[in-house]
């Protein structure tokens, strides 16, 4: 039986000069990830990448699959930094802006690196990192759900649960296809179109008479 890989770092860096090299680590492997792929990327050539020692970098991180679960965790925070920042501006808003600031958001996250997110987005499963993403997409949930209980006067669904699950689900999926199979989708006037689209396909569904 195949032994799972390490994916937890062996220690965390609390100096900036450590910080200096973990990042200038996770940055290489992300170049190389994109560049070159996963088979690619192994301890040598990110430290070299790196221009860290190969010992500087067992010292942070047990295997490769460990330095790419640092990326992914890196690149889903940079991602919920976008997401977190356009939902708090959503509470007040009227169910037809919310949910386009949603599809925005979305949309805007994945456009973060997308070359690296189609790369993580067949590498997650080798790093055993899925619970990171699924953490994510329940906070992104949770603040969605929110705001339709606090306006389920406007909603003609029967359970608002159900109808965040629903929108998020969908729009997720929507915009995470773009990114992997249509990026041509992800130029500045293409985006606009699939954001009017796409809210109008959820507003549709959440005020349909």
């Amino acid at each position: 039986m195949a032994r799972k890989p390490l994916t937890k770092p062996r220690k965390y860096a609390t100096q900036e000069r450590s910080r200096a090299t973990v990042d200038a680590l996770v940055a290489a492997t992300a170049r190389i990830l994109v560049k070159e792929g996963y088979d690619k990327a192994s301890t040598n050539r990110i430290a070299e990448t790196a221009g860290v020692s190969i010992g500087s970098l067992y010292q942070y991180f047990p295997s490769k699959e460990a330095l790419v679960a640092a990326v992914v965790e890196r690149h889903n925070e940079d991602i919920m930094e976008v997401v977190h920042a356009v939902l708090q501006e959503t509470a007040s808003l009227p169910i037809g802006l919310a949910v386009r600031q949603l599809v925005t958001a979305a949309i805007e996250a994945h456009r973060v690196d997308p070359k690296l997110h189609r790369v993580l987005a067949e590498q997650i499963p080798r790093t055993g990192k899925l619970e990171t993403i699924d953490t994510h997409g329940r906070q992104i949930h949770a603040l969605f759900l929110a705001y339709l209980q606090a306006h389920k006067h406007e909603l003609r669904v029967p359970d608002v649960s159900l109808a965040a699950f629903v929108c998020v689900t969908s729009i997720e999926a929507l915009t995470h296809n773009a990114v992997l199979h249509h990026p041509e989708m992800l130029t500045d006037k293409a985006t606009k179109t699939l954001i009017d689209e796409a809210s109008r396909l959820v507003i549709g569904y959440l005020q349909a008479p």
